[in-house]
């Protein structure tokens, strides 16, 4: 039995992540080992939960893993913690579509958790309770087991909220003051990842602990986490899914490339492969004896002219013989170009900085062979940018309302985030196309 609780509120900017982050952190501070999670496809809040518990953030995604896949990825999280928290996406019932399919409350049913509600106050007093009655009613599978009212304005501010809030029969657990001091800087897509400002963001991570230990009723959230039954299910395994095929597989990371799962880094490993990483940024020379290739999502716009002047890396990649893996930042990086400076080449296209937002689930189907893919094959993944990408018409996937993609034997590049937890065969294709040490000598 792990417990659990579920930070959720009724709308995006309500204050989720930030007392979701420090509570991690706060109850660290107190010597809990804390398991932090994140509902969503969401790479940048984990991030930030890394630091605050010194374990990796992962994802609780029901549309790219599965439904049956949620409490086994988080009893494989969790294990060994002494308390799990799970940060919510956007307001506590909003899902796919019409329904509340991967909604921060689907999760809560899945894992049996209580939720905590966290409330912006500002700007209102007794109405709070109105609308936690709301939510707290709304359906009988969640429970809503307290509230935290963000941005409270004064003593007498917090008195009204809290009583209106005993008429409606919920539990305030914390009230937190307004305080500029801890915002994070955000960007394009939103918060710009811990990796890229990772003494800052340390700091910013002891503050927000510090706010919600003074703020918040540290014993009582234990003890209603505490309320959240032992969940049935086997933890998930990635070694269950794989088979032995002793590879390196080299994997982006540093500044550009901060985007990626926990798990699929495990999924390699049970697979057989090592597993070693490389910055595009800062090494002029691929890991020594890469026999296939990983590049995800991250910021390769931000980071154009650097990765341009890296010709040394560059030249390396566009050599590279064995298999590449390119997600998003990596299919930018493949590209000739990007915003017109010289990137790798491996893809025949181009891609350029847009104002507008691509956001959202994919339900794709593959329309070519790859690396990765077999014609007619189904996807679950999610698009995440502002960029744009002239791939000469090639497509490798297509879903309702568009699709993209470039592929051959030895690469599958797309703008689609996929989550291997969901269709492990992935890793096992990759890793059993990846050239072997002896190849390399």
């Amino acid at each position: 039995m792990i417990p659990r609780l579920v930070i959720a509120a009724p709308s995006s900017g309500s204050g989720k992540t930030t007392v979701a982050t420090g509570l991690m952190a706060a109850l660290r501070g107190r010597g809990l080992t804390v398991s932090p999670h994140k509902v969503g496809p969401d790479y940048i809040d984990p991030g930030y939960h890394a630091l605050a518990t010194g374990r990796p953030g992962r994802n609780l995604d029901p549309w790219l893993v599965g439904e049956e896949r949620v409490a086994p990825l988080f009893l494989h999280g969790a294990a060994g913690c002494d308390v799990a928290v799970v940060e919510g996406v956007m307001g506590l019932f909003d899902g796919r579509g019409e329904t509340d399919f991967a909604s921060t409350a689907h999760v809560a049913r899945l894992l049996e958790a209580p939720v905590v509600l966290v409330v912006d106050a500002a700007r209102q007093s007794r109405s709070v309770a109105a609308v936690v009655h709301g939510f707290a009613t709304f359906d009988p599978d969640v429970r809503v087991g307290g509230v935290i009212l963000n941005r409270v304005g004064s003593d007498r501010h917090e008195e009204l909220c809290r009583a209106a809030l005993a008429e409606a029969g919920v539990r305030v657990l914390g009230a937190i003051r307004r305080d500029d001091a801890v915002a994070t800087p955000s960007r394009h897509l939103g918060l710009i990842p811990a990796a890229e400002r990772r003494s800052e963001a340390l700091e910013s991570v002891a503050r927000l602990g510090e706010l919600v230990a003074r703020s918040c009723d540290l014993d009582a959230l234990v003890r209603l986490a505490a309320t959240a039954p032992a969940l049935g299910d086997t933890p998930w395994e990635p070694e269950a899914a794989a088979a032995p095929y002793q590879k390196v597989v080299a994997v982006a990371g540093g500044a550009a490339f901060t985007f990626g799962y926990a798990e699929h880094v495990e999924l390699l490993r049970a697979a057989g492969a090592e597993v070693v990483a490389f910055d595009p940024l800062n090494d002029e020379r691929l890991p020594d004896g890469a026999g296939a290739l990983v590049i995800g999502g991250g910021f390769p716009e931000v980071y154009a002219a650097e990765l341009a002047a890296n010709e040394p890396l560059r030249e390396a990649v566009a050599a590279f013989d064995g298999p590449i893996a390119a997600e998003c930042a990596g299919l930018l990086y493949l590209c000739r170009e990007l915003d017109g400076q010289k990137m790798c080449g491996r893809v025949p296209g181009r891609a350029w900085m847009t104002d507008r937002l691509t956001l959202g689930y994919r339900d794709a189907t593959a329309v070519s062979r790859s690396l990765l893919t077999r014609p007619g094959e189904r996807f679950r993944g999610h698009e995440f940018h502002r960029t744009a990408a002239d791939l000469g018409g090639w497509s490798l996937f297509r879903w309702e309302g568009g699709g993209d993609g470039y592929g051959d034997p030895l690469l599958t590049a797309s703008y689609l985030h996929l989550h291997w937890a969901g269709s492990p065969a992935l890793a096992q294709r990759l890793v059993s196309s990846s050239r072997s040490p002896s190849v390399l000598r």
